[in-house]
């Protein structure tokens, strides 16, 4: 393989993959580098995007990387990205099997890292029947008993969109509460109980939740539960110095540029609105912008 690039792209999942193919169209030399483990690969099926709906993600993304592999100038390499630098005609890749590839631009489609609390049998359903997305799951499980696992004032607007998905509905802010007393209210008028104990684990089979347990030994069943949890960027953006927003994405501009030139980015390390379909309309219009981009500077 070579070592030389237009454009390397890290992270192959549904960003990464539409930003690969608007480059290919276009005639771009294009690494393609992932390590095959998306956040979302226990998540039994995939909806709200268009044509795809109810597949799993797996299946979309087979489909996407065959699609992509058609243009022969998109390679692609399974690694680890181990550090990232800025030389003087582009950047430089290593990665953990000790390779070096070199582009004149990156696209950061590496997503994020989820950091599961500790609570007994959250992993095992995380994507399953502990939920992130009311768009992406919430249909499935309409009207059904649910609870929501957050605090403060991000728990309140939640709970709106969840509200109206099912009125059999319990906020576990796992902790004291944070909610002001005008939230409060409103959470009582519609009937919503907030519930401040601790969780200690959560009863599950084979990831589908069938209740919580408290610490102090109460107990609700429950059949969804959506979480809003922490994360990590799966790359290390110190080492392009990349402004974070306040909330830990990566920071772009209406062209999906970061604060270093050069370096675009796309996908769930920037935004909080995680889906499938997002993710490749970020990709896919990322790619335009790089490619316009490199054909500025060449023209």
């Amino acid at each position: 393989m070579e070592n030389n690039f237009d454009v390397i792209i890290i992270g192959g999942s549904y960003a990464g993959l539409s930003a690969g193919m608007a480059l290919g169209r276009s005639l771009r030399n294009v690494l393609i580098i992932d390590s095959g483990k998306p956040c979302n690969r226990q998540t039994p099926h995939s909806h709200n995007f268009l044509t795809q709906d109810g597949k799993t993600p797996k299946e979309i993304s087979e489909i996407a990387k065959d699609q992509v592999s058609k243009y022969e100038t998109v390679k692609f390499f399974d690694g680890i990205v181990a550090r990232t630098s800025k030389k003087s005609a582009g950047f430089e890749v290593d990665t953990q099997k000790g390779e070096k590839f070199s582009a004149k631009k990156l696209i950061l489609a590496s997503g994020v890292k989820d950091q599961m609390p500790d609570i007994e049998g959250f992993a095992e359903c995380w994507g399953i029947s502990v939920i992130h997305c009311p768009y992406c799951h919430g249909y499935e499980v309409k009207d059904r008993k649910t609870g929501i696992l957050s605090n403060g004032d991000l728990a309140f607007e939640f709970s709106k969109l969840v509200f109206n998905l099912t009125k059999d509905l319990t906020l576990f802010t796992n902790g004291a509460s944070a909610i002001n007393e005008e939230q409060t209210n409103k959470f009582n008028q519609n009937k919503i109980n907030i519930v401040e104990g601790e969780i200690q684990k959560i009863i599950h089979q084979n990831g589908q939740i069938q209740k919580v347990i408290l610490k102090d030994g109460s107990e609700k069943e429950l059949e969804a539960l959506y979480a809003k949890i922490p994360f990590k960027q799966n790359i290390n953006t110190e080492d392009l110095q990349l402004e974070l927003t306040e909330h830990g994405f990566i920071k772009t501009d209406h062209f999906h540029k970061t604060s270093t030139e050069g370096v675009f980015a796309c996908g769930d390390n920037t935004t909080m609105m995680r889906s499938v379909a997002n993710a490749v309309a970020q990709g896919n219009f990322t790619g335009a912008m790089v490619n316009r981009e490199l054909s500025d500077e060449s023209f």
